[in-house]
């Protein structure tokens, strides 16, 4: 059975780029998107989620690599 996407049971509409310690549970230790079969996440909050990634790496919130 399929898990249930943690932003619909949490009736989020917005994934806030500012909230990097929500966002550090969806990134793998490399500091990768980690791929939404393995997080539950449904297709159109596994965009937002990944536009919210990209926008909190580049204003320094979020590394782009672990090293």
């Amino acid at each position: 059975m399929p898990q249930q996407c943690f932003f619909c049971s949490q009736n989020m509409k917005e994934i806030d780029y500012k909230e990097t310690d929500l966002l550090k549970k969806f990134i793998s230790s490399q500091a990768k998107i980690i791929d939404p079969r393995h997080t539950g996440v449904c297709a159109k909050h596994q965009r937002k989620l990944a536009e919210a990634i990209k926008r909190a790496r580049f204003l320094g919130l979020l590394a782009f690599s672990r090293k």
